[in-house]
């Protein structure tokens, strides 16, 4: 008689196999339902990997480009908003110059003196608008405030110091001073006149000005760039400042009628000037928008072409993934049985 060995060390190691198998398959599985793409795309497609990889990259270089269109719609949108506060400052001031043109009443004179200072301070303030750290309108420079304080009192700006030494050399006494009643119209058309070739010249950025000439640009697409802001040294906003200073520092002072008109009449030309200058800037940036709106459509049609083609490529059908992990869940759930029964299967338990 022989003696054997009888053992379910076997069937034991092939039903842990059988399990590992399709736990390892459920993570699998589980994951692709989530994501609805393979779980290892490169073992799936092989050699097309590369193509899906162009395809990401693609992706995300568009996905990128909506990301910063959305920054410079913002900063289209401010920059619009401050230019905006500018040319309602501008009219405003030309409002109460046409109103007041041939008064000579003391206190409807400081009244326009008083109404160019807020207009003055209302520029200054929206020509300094900054957005997510960088002012707008200091061109490529928009880590430094671009327009410095007129009516800075203390220590006076130099755009103040500048005029009123200007004043003093054409007619020899301060804008304080008795004799500024004997001023000729033709001898102030003269010192405006040299007034406004020192805004339009290089003292604008000695005595005003921190901006650079040079207007920030964005890119909005692959092949396609926008002017995304302007500067202050752009003509428009030279002449607004000109406009309000001669009406803020002249009218007011004792003047003769006539000289007194053609200090309103010069500041008067200067706004509409200005008006006509703030708007184009705002014309073009009001372009730049337009461009970046359809830029925007572009990249979403390719984003949805670009998103098709890897789906077709990486995708599954989740239907299919979920019930494929029921039915796991389902032949686990008996593997689980079948193990703990082979487990307690011994001879012991039958003699």
């Amino acid at each position: 008689m022989k003696a054997s060995f009888v053992s379910n060390v076997s069937l034991q190691n092939a039903m842990r196999i059988t399990v590992a198998s399709a736990q390892k398959e459920m993570v699998q599985l589980q994951e692709e339902t989530v994501t609805g793409r393979h779980a290892d795309v490169g073992a799936v497609l092989g050699a097309k990997t590369s193509r899906t990889l162009d395809l990401h990259r693609d992706l995300q270089r568009m996905e990128s480009l909506k990301s910063t269109n959305a920054l410079t719609t913002q900063r289209l949108a401010a920059s619009q908003e401050a230019l905006g506060l500018m040319s309602s400052a501008a009219n405003d001031a030309m409002e109460v110059l046409i109103a007041l043109s041939g008064m000579t009443s003391s206190d409807q004179l400081e009244l326009a003196q008083q109404n160019m200072g807020n207009a003055l301070s209302t520029f200054t303030a929206a020509a300094n608008t900054s957005f997510s750290g960088e002012y707008l309108f200091a061109g490529i420079n928009s880590d430094v405030m671009p327009l410095k304080n007129y009516l800075q009192e203390t220590p006076p700006s130099d755009a103040k110091v500048a005029f009123d030494q200007a004043f003093l050399a054409h007619f020899g006494f301060t804008q304080t001073d008795p004799g500024v009643s004997t001023i000729a119209p033709a001898d102030m058309q003269a010192f405006i006149a040299n007034l406004e070739t020192t805004f339009m010249g290089p003292d604008w950025q000695t005595d005003w000005s921190n901006a650079a000439d040079e207007n920030m640009q964005s890119r909005i697409s692959a092949a396609e760039t926008v002017q995304s802001s302007t500067n202050v040294n752009a003509s428009g906003m030279r002449y607004l400042a000109l406009g309000l200073v001669v009406g803020q520092e002249l009218l007011s002072i004792g003047l003769s009628e006539a000289s007194r008109k053609v200090v309103s009449d010069s500041a008067i030309d200067y706004m509409g000037r200005a008006i006509s200058g703030v708007d184009g800037e705002r014309s073009k940036l009001g372009i730049s928008q337009s461009r970046v709106t359809q830029a925007n459509t572009s990249l979403d049609a390719q984003i949805t072409i670009l998103t098709t083609s890897i789906k077709d490529m990486e995708g599954i059908d989740t239907y299919e993934a979920a019930t494929r992990v029921t039915t796991l869940e389902s032949q686990l759930s008996l593997a689980y049985t079948l193990t703990s029964r082979i487990q307690n299967l011994s001879l012991l338990n039958y003699l």
